[in-house]
Order: C-alpha cells, then sequence, then structure tokens
C-alpha cells in the first residue's frame, strides 16, 4: 500500500509531460489543408475549363454561322446568275433555296452573338447589307422573267451586287477574327491555368510526401510514448487493484456490521416493546377492575366519590393506555421494517432473465380492485426484459404501485402507465401517475428512512421509497423522480441489462 500512491503521482506526473500528440494533429492538419488546396484547384480548374468550354462552343457557333450565311449568299448569288444566263428553272431553285435558308441562318448567327456591344455593328452591317442584295437579286431576277434581260444584265454590270457581296465578306470576315482571337486569348488562359494547377498540385504532392515521412516518424515515437505509459499504468493498476480489492473488503465487513448491528438493535428492541405492550394490557385490565370498583362505590355511596378520580379512571387512564398502544404499535411497525431492511440487505442476489411485461401486468391485477374503486385504471406497455434478481425487481415495482394508488388524488380518476425502452448497454422504465405529486423540496426527502411528505392521512412509516432506492442501487440501478405537487409524479428507474453477482451473492 505504501508504494502504490508515489507510483499514482509518478504516473500522474508522467502522463502531464508533453508528447507529441499536438504536433501530429498539426502535421494533419497541415496536410488536410493541402489537400483542401489542391481540390479548390482542381475545382477552378474545371471551372474554368467548363467556362472555357462555353466560350469556345460560342464562338464556334459564331463562325459556323457567319460561313453558312456567306456561303448561302453565294448560293443565292449564284443561283440568280445561272438562271440570267440559262433562263434555266433548276438555277433558280438554287437561289430560291439559299433565300429560304438564310433568315434562320441570320438569326442563329443574331443568337449566338447576343448583345456583344464589339461585334453588334457588325451584325447590324450585314443585316443591312443582305437586304440591300436581296433586293437587287430579286430586281434582276424579275427583269430576267420578263424578258428584259439586258437590263438585268446592266444591273449586275454596274458593279452594286459586288459592292455589297465584299462589304458582307468584310464584316463576317471581322467577327470571325474577333471570335478567332477570343478564342486563341481563352486557349491561352487555359493553358496558363493548367500549368498553374499541375504546379500546385506537383508540389502540394511532394509537401504531402514530407509530411507522410514526418507523421510516421512521429507515430513511431508516439507509440512508443504510448508503449511506456501502458507499462506504467499496468503498474499502476495492479497497486490500483490490490487497494479497491482491500478497500471492497473493508466496506463489505462494515456493511455486514451495520446490518447485523440493525438486526441486533431490533431485537434488543423488540424485547423491552413486548414488555411495555404486556404491561399495557396490564395497565388496561387494572382499569376495567378499577371502573368496575368505582362504579359499585358509587352506586352505594355517590357523595363519596371525589370527580377527579371517576374522570382519572374513566378517561385519563384510557386515554393513556391508547397513546401507549399506538406507540408501541408504531414502534414495532418500524422495528420490523428495519428487520426487513436488514434482511434484505443480508440475502443473496440470484440473477434470471425477467419477463417484465408479464410481471408488471401481475402486479397490476393484483391492486385491480383498489384501483377499480377509485375509478381508475392502469396500462401497462411492453416493457424490455432483462437479467436480474426477481425478487428485488418485485419489490421495487410493487412498492411503486401501491404508493401511486394510495396516494391518488381525490375526485380524479386514477391514471397509471408504466413505459420502458431499452438505452444502449441499460434498460429503463417509467411509472407514471396523476395522483397528488410531491413538491419539489421534497424530491429527496421522500427517499430518506422514515420521511414522508404531504398529506399524512395514509399509514405508513416512510420506508418505502428508501427500501426502494435501496434495492434498486444492489442491483446497480438508480430511481428518479419528477414530480409537481398536484399533477402527479413519474419514477425513471434504470438497470443494467445483465446483473453480474460474486460468489457471495452480491453485485460485482
Amino acid at each position: 500500500m505504501t508504494g502504490t500512491l508515489p507510483a499514482m503521482r509518478n504516473f500522474a506526473a508522467f502522463m502531464r509531460t508533453p508528447t507529441l500528440s499536438r504536433s501530429i494533429i498539426a502535421l494533419l492538419a497541415l496536410a488536410i489543408m493541402l489537400l483542401l488546396a489542391v481540390n479548390i484547384a482542381a475545382f477552378v480548374m474545371i471551372k474554368r475549363t467548363e467556362e472555357y468550354n462555353r466560350t469556345a462552343a460560342q464562338i464556334e457557333r459564331v463562325r459556323l454561322s457567319g460561313k453558312d450565311v456567306l456561303t448561302l449568299l453565294i448560293d443565292a448569288e449564284t443561283g440568280q446568275r445561272g438562271y440570267m444566263l440559262t433562263a434555266r428553272p433548276e438555277y433558280l431553285n438554287i437561289h430560291d433555296r439559299a433565300l429560304v435558308q438564310l433568315p434562320e441562318r441570320l438569326n442563329e448567327l443574331e443568337a449566338a452573338m447576343g448583345n456583344d456591344p464589339e461585334l453588334k455593328p457588325s451584325l447590324e452591317k450585314v443585316q443591312s447589307l443582305y437586304g440591300q442584295r436581296l433586293e437587287l437579286m430579286r430586281s434582276t431576277i424579275d427583269l430576267t422573267r420578263a424578258g428584259r434581260i439586258g437590263e438585268a444584265v446592266g444591273l449586275i454590270r454596274g458593279g452594286q451586287g459586288k459592292a455589297l457581296m465584299d462589304q458582307m465578306r468584310v464584316e463576317l470576315a471581322r467577327i470571325d477574327a474577333v471570335q478567332a482571337a477570343r478564342l486563341a486569348e481563352r486557349t491561352a488562359q487555359s493553358e496558363r491555368a493548367a500549368e498553374i494547377t499541375a504546379g500546385v498540385n506537383a508540389l502540394a504532392g511532394i509537401l504531402i510526401l514530407v509530411l507522410a515521412g514526418i507523421s510516421v516518424w512521429l507515430v513511431r515515437r508516439y507509440v512508443e510514448e504510448i508503449r511506456a505509459a501502458q507499462f506504467e499504468l499496468d503498474r499502476v493498476n495492479a497497486g490500483l487493484e490490490n487497494l479497491v480489492r482491500d478497500r471492497t473488503a473493508a466496506l463489505t465487513r462494515a456493511n455486514e456490521e451495520i446490518q447485523r448491528f440493525a438486526y441486533i438493535v431490533s431485537h434488543d428492541l423488540r424485547s423491552p416493546l413486548v414488555n411495555v405492550m404486556g404491561y399495557t394490557s396490564e395497565l388496561e385490565q387494572v382499569g376495567k377492575i378499577l371502573n368496575n370498583q368505582l362504579a359499585r362505590f358509587e352506586a352505594s355511596n355517590p357523595e363519596a366519590v371525589d370527580p377527579e378520580a371517576i374522570q382519572a379512571v374513566r378517561e385519563d387512564v384510557p386515554e393513556a393506555v391508547g397513546f401507549i398502544r399506538a406507540s408501541t404499535a408504531k414502534m414495532d411497525r418500524l422495528i420490523n421494517a428495519i428487520l426487513r431492511l436488514s434482511r434484505e440487505g443480508r440475502r443473496d442476489l440470484v440473477p434470471e432473465d425477467l419477463p417484465m411485461t408479464t410481471m408488471v401486468r401481475a402486479m397490476a391485477d393484483s391492486v385491480q380492485h383498489p384501483v377499480a374503486a377509485v375509478g381508475g385504471e392502469i396500462v401497462v406497455d411492453e416493457l424490455p426484459g432483462f437479467e436480474s434478481d426477481r425478487l428485488s425487481v418485485e419489490q421495487i415495482f410493487g412498492n411503486l404501485i401501491d404508493n401511486a394508488v394510495k396516494y391518488h388524488e381525490p375526485g380524479r380518476p386514477l391514471r397509471i402507465r408504466i413505459e420502458g425502452n431499452e438505452t444502449g448497454d441499460e434498460v429503463e422504465y417509467r411509472v407514471i401517475d396523476n395522483g397528488r405529486g410531491v413538491s419539489a423540496r421534497d424530491h429527496e426527502r421522500i427517499f430518506e428512512l422514515f420521511r414522508r411528505a404531504g398529506k399524512q392521512d395514509q399509514p405508513g412509516e416512510g420506508l418505502g421509497l428508501a427500501f426502494v432506492r435501496n434495492s434498486a442501487r444492489r442491483l446497480g440501478g438508480t430511481i428518479d423522480l419528477v414530480s409537481e405537487l398536484g399533477q402527479g409524479s413519474t419514477f425513471h428507474l434504470k438497470f443494467p441489462k445483465r446483473l453480474i453477482v460474486g460468489e457471495e451473492g452480491e453485485r460485482l
């Protein structure tokens, strides 16, 4: 024992020394930050790539639409000239098909360009020139149909149509050049972003490898520290186990002494109590004899009887005997309760699987008559079972149900509900009633020996709930109360799912 406390102090000092845990956490945090930076860079790169792809697709749509417009204009012009030269309708069909498709292509070009301020003037100019060129082609075709070929040829030779086409080519070429420059700029930006991202990834990869190496080295040192601490902990635990074993044995002996003391005291108290009860009976008989003698003497010589003697014999003595009987009866109940507590503390616990729903419903059925007498009901939900001492559990729930019935609120139908559930390695039960309730200041007092709360209009010694809490603790459980005066009470019970007892029948 003398070497245990210094060992504990050495271990506590060892546990307070700085370890490598903070360094490892810092390195892991730095690695996570690097990974986060890489992910952010990759995300930015993906977004820029998406933006580049969208821009490139839009640029390509503009360029293709511009080329389609120019191609269709050339087709229309070719069909016009072929018709003028040969008067054959198939050339006119080429011209007409081109004119049908041109508005759609111009609309596509306008939609692809959007509200581009740089290219909008060129588009408006193309649309204006297209209208003029279309009108000129329509005039030459109409003149050709009318047989006025010379006039139609004169319009073509005037060079107006060529000038309009050349201007449209220039504007369409300008649109294409602007879009090509934009595409080249976007491509360069994308390539630079890819290079930066690759550099960031490479740097982050190198740093992560370096951090991984440092972390491995630190973890190895940390594992060595843990092994040393575990060795020290095992050494300290060995001393603690001996200390706990000695203290447990001392507590067990003290508890046994207390139980023996309570048992002996209860027996010693009962002997003089029996004498008091016997002499009380004799005094009662003496009182009756004196009363009879007094009655005869009063009948023969009434003026010689003292009124105070009559009052003493007929009123004071019976009243005193009644008080003595009531006090001795109460003392007898208290002694019996103390003996019951002492016997319960010395009884071996016997664990077994308990069908709680069946057990509690049987207890509820046993008090059905007094419950029905006050217009009440007891509802027992499906309850989880557990392994424990049957007699102790029956006494716990029996006391709680009896109390709920005993302390119901007059004038209100009694309602008792018992429910439960599993929580991890424990089972929890709740005994809920709508009775008188308990004020907040008495929530703990009612679990003390010989303590009762509220109006004392029911028989009892104030031992029931003390017995319940003692039994619950023996089973490794707890009991708590949630209550409000005049509103009812809820007793919360918790027990381990499995009761483990030692060779001496006590919970381990």
